[in-house]
């Protein structure tokens, strides 16, 4: 089955809706679809909740979204690199739900696998537990957290074959393969398409049956989030 579509926004056309829960891979601005995000704003859904470990920056990423007003809510472990959110948030216009890194990491690999709930210690006796059903285990309190399903979540991966088998590079993989594993539907942009059965089967990330649909991003931005250089001599 050939997964491939012309353009993101024909691999978004008859998924994205108002209102839905979206999940971005990425780790800042390292491995996002970049490309998805653009034609997901573009297609003028609102009153998204989005799932990622940050909100882009100003301008860019997720914060295209922000700035277009677009999301209704943020679930994420990290937010400071961007101002738009920051005024958002401060100002009561955007809900935000911060969870800890590994803890949003494992909600979504929890989602998945078909795992509604899990333990751990991550939480307890902070806000992040607030709400939420503690139970002890060999004297030590846990917090129970909910997995993440999302409807759509949107992946960066260097190169799929046709059947949606795919391959991340180095620490572009990030969260991209839970946050494709996740989803009810997951569209992925990718740099290269080869054909099926052209990925040699151990070196494949993760197997195209969690894979709906692929768009190629041939040249992306790849934008740097902050450079830091050593001073000239």
């Amino acid at each position: 089955m050939d997964k491939v579509y012309a353009s993101a926004a024909e691999a978004l056309a008859g998924v994205v809706k108002d209102g839905q829960m979206i999940a971005v891979g990425g780790f800042g601005l390292c491995g996002i679809p970049e490309a998805l995000i653009a034609a997901l704003r573009d297609s003028g859904v609102k009153g998204l909740t989005c799932i990622s470990n940050n909100a882009g920056v100003d301008g860019f990423g997720l914060g295209q979204l922000l700035a277009t007003r677009q999301i209704r809510k943020m679930i994420a472990s990290y937010v400071g690199e961007n101002k738009e959110f920051e005024r958002q948030f401060l100002s009561g216009e955007l809900e935000l739900e911060f969870t800890p890194q590994g803890t949003l990491a494992e909600k979504l690999r929890a989602g998945g696998a078909g795992i509604p709930a899990f333990f751990t210690r991550t939480g307890v006796g902070t806000l992040v537990a607030e709400g939420k059903e503690i139970r002890e285990f060999d004297g030590q309190q846990y917090v129970m957290e909910r997995s993440l399903v999302p409807d759509v979540s949107l992946v960066k991966a260097h190169i799929a074959d046709r059947s949606g088998n795919l391959v991340f590079r180095k620490t572009a993989r990030n969260f991209n393969p839970n946050v494709a594993q996740a989803g009810k539907i997951t569209i992925v942009e990718v740099e290269k398409v080869v054909n099926t059965g052209d990925l040699d089967p151990d070196q494949i990330h993760l197997p195209g049956i969690f894979v709906h649909r692929i768009v190629v991003n041939a040249n992306p931005e790849k934008r740097i989030e902050q450079r830091t250089i050593r001073p000239a001599a």
